[in-house]
């Protein structure tokens, strides 16, 4: 099956920082950050007897200050909590890029926020992001993706969280996450072949920048395309190591005028340099040239 891609442009997702929504002071703090994206929780950040004043904190917070030129994501707490219903509510009112559920199992936790926002004045716009972070969450990967990924569909970024997936099978929290790399793999296997993007985990120890860096390196080499942050601390990493050299640039630049040229624009495979380049070499470079002008535009200046 053909991955379905044009209704889901290019996004720059290089550090998600998710931040409490119970927290005024670290709300307003998001507006001067470099983050790509930010995550306004009202999951597991948010005492039970606080949800809804963090909901009344987000509606205050998209009305009257709302995040500019990044990706602004709420996460809400899971289908079957008490808390559902109104989280979605806090949703709809305010009109952030993306809902994040939490502890996706299958299939149908996706359908049932799909049909839920089709049958609200939710904005055509508003997307879903699956954070997969159970033993089934993994296991059905493929089909979740598959299923939220068809024309119209909704679902639109995978989150992997860790520490609930390493409470759930017993796997320890050592370095190198050896004996988690199959399951980070598998669902960057799922992500991929439907055309998703896929956000590695958190990393807990935010003082110890050393082995974040390392982590964000590990998951750079393993194919995801940014990191869910914990700290505005973790932020430069993250945009290093999940960002592109100058040379990625201009090869991209180079890759695209090629295809453009009168010669070429018809071909699927062209030599350039002595290399073969194909069409979905093309897609790869306007994707990473769109994320480019992302930064660009929000840096105020022309690579």
């Amino acid at each position: 099956m053909k991955a379905i891609n044009s209704h889901h442009p290019a996004r720059l997702r290089r550090s998600v920082l998710s931040v409490p929504a119970i927290n005024v002071r670290a709300l307003e703090k998001t507006h001067g950050l470099a983050c790509d994206a930010v995550i306004f929780d009202l999951e597991d950040s948010v005492a039970p007897e606080k949800k809804a004043e963090a909901r009344e904190n987000l509606k205050r917070f998209f009305a009257e200050t709302p995040l500019q030129g990044r990706e602004a994501i709420i996460r809400v707490n899971g289908l079957e909590t008490e808390f559902f219903a109104d989280d979605m509510a806090a949703v709809i009112a305010c009109r952030p890029d993306a809902v994040l559920l939490p502890k996706v199992d299958a299939p149908d936790d996706i359908q049932h926020v799909a049909d839920l926002l089709a049958e609200s004045d939710a904005t055509e716009s508003l997307r879903i992001w699956a954070m997969i972070e159970t033993p089934r969450g993994v296991l059905n990967a493929a089909a979740i993706a598959g299923s939220g990924r068809t024309a119209g569909g909704l679902l639109d970024c995978f989150v992997v969280g860790l520490n609930d997936l390493r409470k759930e099978t017993g796997v320890a929290p050592e370095p190198g996450r050896t004996y988690l790399v199959p399951f980070l793999m598998q669902v960057i296997l799922a992500a991929r072949a439907y055309g998703l993007d896929a956000i590695d985990s958190v990393s807990n120890e935010f003082k110890a920048l050393d082995a974040y860096e390392a982590e964000c390196a590990q998951g750079h080499a393993m194919g995801f395309d940014g990191k869910m942050l914990i700290h505005p601390a973790q932020i430069d990493g993250a945009n290093r190591h999940f960002g592109f050299s100058p040379q990625a640039l201009a090869e991209a630049k180079t890759i695209v005028a090629a295809f453009a040229d009168p010669a070429t624009v018809d071909l699927n495979v062209i030599n350039l340099d002595g290399r073969m380049v194909e069409r979905l070499h093309l897609e790869q470079a306007e994707r990473l040239l769109a994320k480019a002008q992302v930064i660009e535009a929000r840096e105020g200046r022309t690579a």
